[in-house]
C-alpha cells in the first residue's frame, strides 16, 4: 500500500475533531437550514444577462433580426427561472436572520421581484450603451465599441453593478452583493450595489477602484485605477455596535474626473461639478464646482550610485 494512502487511518479522528467544532462556531455554519443562494448560480445568471444585454457578443453569437426573439426569449425564460430561485433563497436567508420577518409569501415575492427586474432590463441596456460609448470616447487607446465591450474591466464591473443595483432597489437581499463580489474578483473593481451612479460612467484601467455603498455619482464621471470613494469612520451606538444606514461616502457631481490613486472619504464630502481631482490626492472635505485639486510635486533626490569597490568597500 502507498505510504500516502496508509496515513488515511488518521482521518476518522480528524473528521471527528472538525465536526465537533461546528457546535462551537454556530455563526459560520449553515447546517440544517434552508439552502442559501449559490455563487455558481449567480454567475450563471450574470452570464445569461450579458447575453441579453449585449446580444451577439456573448453566448450565442449567430443572432440575427430574424431569430433574435427566439434565442433571446429562450434565454430570458432561463434567466427568470434561475433568478426567481436565487431571490427566493435570498429571502429565506433574510427571514432566518431577522426574526420579525415571515416566510409564508417568499415564493410569491421572489417571482414578483424577478419579473420586476426583467421589466427594468431595457433601461439597463440604455445606460450600458452610454457607459460603453463613454469608454470609447474617454480612452484614446480604444479602437472600437467591440474592443470596449469584450476587454475593458471597467465595463464588466459597471455591467454587473447596473444589474445588481436594480436588484438592490427592489430590496432583494444578499444576491446583489454576491454579484458585485463576483465582478470584484474578476476585475479588481469593488462597487457596492447600493451606490447611486449616473449616466455615461467610465472607469479607466480600474484595478483597485473602491466605490462605497452610499456614494452618489453624477453623469459623465470618469475615474482611474486605485481610486477610493470611502468612509471616514464608522460611528457606533451606546452598545458599541455600528450605526447603519448613514451617508458615509462622498458625493461626486457631474463631469468630474478623478485620477489614479486618489482617496476621497466621508459622507459630507462633495466634489463640485466639472472638478478634477489629481493623482494621489487625499481629500476629506468638499470642493466647489470647477476646482482642480492636486498635491504639490514632491522633491526628488537623484544621486549617483556608489560603484562596487569604491572607498574601500
Amino acid at each position: 500500500m502507498s505510504r500516502l494512502l496508509g496515513r488515511e487511518d488518521d482521518l476518522p479522528r480528524i473528521i471527528d475533531r472538525i465536526v465537533a467544532t461546528y457546535d462551537e462556531v454556530p455563526k459560520i455554519n449553515h447546517l440544517g437550514e434552508r439552502p442559501l443562494p449559490a455563487r455558481e448560480a449567480a454567475l450563471e445568471i450574470l452570464d445569461g444577462l450579458k447575453e441579453i444585454l449585449y446580444p451577439g457578443y456573448f453566448g450565442r453569437r449567430h443572432i440575427t433580426a430574424v431569430n433574435v426573439r427566439y434565442h433571446i426569449g429562450d434565454r430570458i425564460y432561463q434567466v427568470y427561472r434561475m433568478l426567481a430561485e436565487q431571490i427566493y433563497r435570498s429571502m429565506l436567508h433574510e427571514c432566518r436572520r431577522t426574526a420579525e420577518r415571515q416566510c409564508e409569501h417568499c415564493e410569491d415575492l421572489a417571482a414578483e421581484a424577478a419579473m420586476a427586474f426583467l421589466q427594468r432590463v431595457p433601461g439597463v441596456q440604455r445606460l450600458l450603451e452610454e457607459d460603453v460609448q463613454a469608454a470609447l470616447e474617454g480612452d484614446p487607446a480604444a479602437r472600437s465599441l467591440d474592443e470596449v465591450i469584450f476587454s475593458y474591466p471597467g465595463v464588466e464591473a459597471i455591467t454587473v453593478y447596473r444589474v445588481a443595483h436594480e436588484l438592490w432597489e427592489l430590496k432583494v437581499p444578499l444576491l446583489p452583493r454576491i454579484m458585485t463580489e463576483i465582478a470584484h474578483g474578476a476585475t479588481g473593481i469593488d462597487i457596492h450595489p447600493g451606490a447611486r451612479i449616473g449616466r455615461r460612467f467610465f472607469i479607466d484601467h480600474g484595478t483597485g477602484v473602491v466605490i462605497g455603498e452610499t456614494c452618489e455619482i453624477g453623469n459623465n464621471v470618469k475615474i482611474y485605477q486605485g481610486v477610493t470613494l470611502g468612509a471616514m469612520s464608522f460611528p457606533k451606538d451606546e452598545s458599541g455596535r455600528l450605526i447603519r444606514g448613514l451617508k458615509r461616502h462622498p458625493t461626486i457631481e457631474d463631469d468630474v474626473t478623478i485620477y489614479s490613486g486618489a482617496t476621497l472619504l466621508g459622507g459630507e464630502t462633495v466634489v463640485g461639478r466639472a472638478s478634477t481631482i489629481g493623482g494621489n490626492v487625499w481629500l476629506t472635505h468638499s470642493v466647489p464646482p470647477n476646482s482642480i485639486v492636486m498635491t504639490e510635486e514632491p522633491a526628488l533626490v537623484v544621486a549617483e550610485k556608489r560603484r562596487p569597490g569604491a572607498n574601500g568597500a
